[in-house]
């Protein structure tokens, strides 16, 4: 069940609560050490790794538990 605080995953459509972060950076437009983040539910993990991999855009696959818990500035 999720509510107006719980992260939601980023494919479109998907309201179910996140579980995944997948940092990724666009070189193109970012400096290397930049990481933006789109959440996933597990159910959409696999494909929205792919969708950023074959771009060469991810960078990191971490639980959401992991990465709140990581200092900021990470």
């Amino acid at each position: 069940m999720s509510d107006e605080t719980t992260p939601i995953c980023s494919a479109k459509g998907c309201r179910a609560p996140a579980v995944w972060v997948l940092a990724w950076n666009n070189p193109k437009l970012h400096t290397p050490e930049r990481r933006k983040t789109w959440l996933a539910c597990d159910d959409h993990r696999e494909h929205l790794s792919r969708f950023l991999g074959v771009r060469d855009f991810l960078k990191d696959v971490v639980t959401l538990a992991e990465w709140e818990s990581r200092p900021s500035g990470e």
